[in-house]
């Protein structure tokens, strides 16, 4: 197995030979099996062990056991307990997915304190059939199909090819000692229910189900890869870089064959999951809007409007002589100068000095909002405003305001307030300029 493991890294992860790399370790067969294997492969690998508090003494043995590992390979460890029923309980999730979530959450902590390169998982071949079927029984798409990635990130899982079987023969054969998880055994997980009660079944069907599952996983990833390859191609044509997310224009969508498939490659990675409800934005009202948990679909006249959602309710203040001053929607810059010696601009204003109210305000617009735009006569809500410019709601709703005290100085890159322009009595201009 260390021939073939050694090659398999040469060939899928040469990125990892002189890379600096930690190792999760449980303390299980797989994990240990792992550490052994890169030890010997001459990788600069640490350990790191998540004691998740979950099985009382059984956990701190595993501890233990893990630090013991470390000691007898030389290795640095790295050890965190977590509170983990707690976390499950304050975020509403399961217990396995409160784990993962603290599990991960930490990896990337010491990746971005100690600068390690890539992080070492233990998932093997009999893990990924196991989530395969968790992700049919329960509904998926193609990628759910294809199982558990061989790299994510900084995420790399070399045991992927091998077998739980092939994995223990290696530990046998080399008189490894390892930990047993009791909670593998517990049918509470539906895992667990999987992998003791369904898998088995299957293998009495096909006494060679992991050699067939790997032979379709790779045909199934090759579908994905040509799928992701043509949405690569398309989405430029289709598909709009904007302020405040995308646009996608309805027409071009309609004209692309299998339309249902192509809004589902384009949307899923959103968290959109009412695919009926996302296909119906094509034939709706303007207007009418699809959430997912983190962003909002809306159709608008022409266009489907991408943005995520936030319930941010941001407000900035900046102080009287700042010259630069960096926020985090982008910088403002104030300078002094003599006379205005370029046009207004989106990103650039000239104002009256004399008449600004410190602190300056950097806010959101709020329905009421109104200001004297201009150029033009008089004053205007910038709801009215905001509808003869032709704006869509996403504008709206990501439209910027410097203001002075209580009134509104400039609704950014887009209008200048008349009150604040330079004319014949001014005697000390400023020029405001922002990037975002």
């Amino acid at each position: 197995m260390f021939i073939a493991f050694k090659n398999h890294l040469q060939e899928q992860f040469p990125e990892v030979a002189e890379a600096k790399i930690l190792v999760a370790v449980s303390g299980g067969v797989d994990s240990v099996v792992l550490v052994h294997l890169c030890k010997k492969a001459g990788l600069d690998i640490s350990l790191a062990h998540c004691n998740f508090q979950l099985r009382g003494e059984e956990s701190e043995e595993d501890e233990n056991f893990v630090i013991e590992l470390a000691d007898a390979l030389d290795l640095q460890i790295f050890i965190e307990e977590f509170e983990t029923e707690a976390y499950a309980d304050e975020k509403k999730l399961s217990t396995q997915m409160a784990a993962r979530d603290l599990r991960y959450h930490w990896f990337d902590e010491l990746c971005e304190t100690l600068q390690f390169d890539y992080i070492f998982t233990a998932h093997h071949a009999n893990d990924n059939l196991e989530t395969v079927l968790i992700n049919f029984i329960r509904g998926t798409g193609l990628d759910g199909l294809t199982g558990i990635p061989d790299k994510n990130d900084c995420i790399r899982r070399p045991l992927l090819p091998f077998t739980r079987k092939q994995i223990e023969d290696f530990a046998h054969l080399n008189h490894l000692k390892w930990r047993e998880d009791s909670s593998n055994q517990s049918l509470k997980y539906f895992r667990n229910k999987v992998r003791l009660e369904v898998i088995p079944k299957l293998m009495e069907l096909n006494p060679q189900l992991l050699e067939s599952f790997g032979k379709t996983r790779g045909y199934l990833q090759q579908s994905s890869d040509l799928i992701e390859d043509y949405m690569s191609a398309i989405f430029p044509k289709i598909a709009k870089e904007e302020e405040f997310g995308y646009s996608f224009r309805i027409k071009l969508i309609k004209t692309l064959p299998n339309t249902k498939a192509v809004m589902y490659a384009l949307f899923k990675s959103f968290g959109f999951t009412e695919w009926e409800d996302v296909h119906g934005l094509l034939d709706a009202q303007p207007g009418k809007m699809v959430y997912s948990k983190t962003h909002r679909l809306i159709k608008d006249r022409e266009e489907l409007l991408l943005t995520t959602i936030s319930g941010e309710d941001r407000r900035y203040e900046i102080s009287e002589g700042e010259e630069v001053v960096m926020l985090p929607i982008g910088t403002f810059q104030f300078e002094e100068v003599g006379e205005i010696s370029e046009s207004q601009s989106d990103n650039a204003i000239f104002v009256d000095a004399n008449r600004l109210n410190f602190p300056l305000v950097v806010r959101k617009w709020e329905r009421g909002d109104y200001f004297y735009p201009f150029g033009m006569q008089g004053k205007k809500k910038l709801s009215k405003f905001f509808k003869d410019e032709k704006l869509s709601l996403p504008q709206k709703e990501n439209c910027w305001l410097l203001c002075s005290g209580e009134e509104i100085m400039w609704v950014m890159g887009r209008r200048l307030d008349a009150r604040f322009a330079v004319d014949n009595d001014t005697n000390k201009i400023i020029r405001i300029s922002f990037e975002p």
